[in-house]
């Protein structure tokens, strides 16, 4: 299998399954002597881990990291990061039931076909537990880039949606309630939508908002490397993520052009900030902000028709312990994503300068 290393040259490389021994990484170049601090680390899997809210997965794990190499006295030493998350509360058996058929709409179809071998535990490789060794790598990233400020919030759960832009929010509530919106009233009615959901053995799915600040100009490069390109491909990188936009996204498109340009002003700021903090692919030092839409998780615990292994049509169930709508967890993911989009834009541009 290939593709398990996400940066150029802060670089990640992850490895594990949900239900193996253990899920980890490799951090490749991250500069030397950067003062990191562990608890801001163990806090930001905390943010991830499931069990932590009534409205997300019961999978009881406390998601310890346990750092082997390239730290030394509490600084990086420029050598590989290696670290390892160890798995403590499977349940295999829960997914006997699907060791022969495929659940609609999940990567146990495609994972046979192209393997001709699958774990059919928890979704093995693909399961979205391998998301914790890039919150790890993130955590890191994000210490390194130390003044530019990352944060994510759920702006929208199936119907229910944030109306407030960001710069209307408190940013700091975010953490203050279980599914991770700023706006009070408005998560809610997300939790309570979610758990009616739960309760019907069903899932759905929602959007989260990220906006980055402090950014310096000349991130990015023109062509193929563009800031955007990059956090987009993070981005849909993550588990059930299905859309990516920036700036005015699709609703610059209804437009004109003398409203959607974004007016100068004598320090190069701008007025608006339609482009998003990115203009030509590369950053303009105004806040970035974007959306990521994520499906409702593909596991319902319901009866359902699919395919075995022979092409019959077989009926089962959904078994097991699931998120009901990820994107509560997810919030510190894509967190993790953008961090390390960063940290890599930020040691390619030092290699330009040199």
């Amino acid at each position: 299998m290939a593709g398990n290393t996400f940066g150029t040259l802060f670089r990640l490389t992850s490895f594990g399954e949900s239900h193996g021994k253990a899920i980890g990484g490799v951090l490749d170049g991250c500069p030397s002597g950067i003062e990191l601090n562990m608890e801001a680390i163990q806090e930001e899997l905390d943010r991830r881990k499931p069990g932590q809210s009534s409205i997300v997965t019961q999978r009881k794990e406390p998601d310890t990291v346990v750092f082997y190499s390239g730290i030394f006295e509490g600084r990086t030493t420029g050598t590989p990061i290696g670290f390892a998350i160890y798995n403590t509360n499977q349940k295999s058996k829960d997914y006997s039931h699907i060791k022969d058929s495929y659940r609609p709409s999940h990567a146990d179809y495609v994972y046979d076909k192209k393997y001709g071998f699958r774990d059919y535990r928890g979704g093995g490789r693909s399961s979205a537990r391998e998301t914790a060794s890039r919150v790890v790598a993130g955590a890191i990233a994000k210490q390194f880039l130390n003044e530019v400020v990352i944060n994510a919030y759920v702006s929208r759960v199936g119907s229910i949606q944030l109306e407030k832009p960001y710069s209307e929010l408190d940013l700091n509530l975010t953490e203050s309630n279980a599914v991770r919106c700023p706006d009070p009233d408005t998560a809610a009615l997300m939790e309570s939508y979610i758990k009616e959901i739960r309760k019907e053995g069903d899932t759905v799915g929602g959007i989260i908002s990220c906006v980055i600040q402090n950014v310096p100009v000349g991130l990015g490069e023109p062509v193929f490397d563009k800031l955007h390109a990059e956090l987009g491909k993070a981005m849909l990188s993550i588990n059930a993520v299905k859309g990516f936009e920036y700036g005015s996204g699709f609703e610059g498109v209804k437009m004109k052009g003398s409203l959607h340009n974004d007016q100068f002003k004598p320090d190069g700021s701008t007025i608006t900030n339609n482009s998003g903090g990115i203009q030509g692919g590369i950053s303009n030092g105004m806040d970035i902000y974007f959306n990521v839409a994520f499906k409702p998780v593909a596991t319902v615990i319901q009866p359902y028709e699919t395919i075995d292994k022979d092409g019959n049509m077989v009926k089962t169930q959904g078994k097991g312990r699931h998120d009901p709508c990820v994107v509560p967890r997810a919030v510190p993911i894509v967190e993790a994503m953008a961090a390390l989009v960063l940290a890599d834009f930020t040691l390619l541009n030092r290699t330009i300068k040199l």
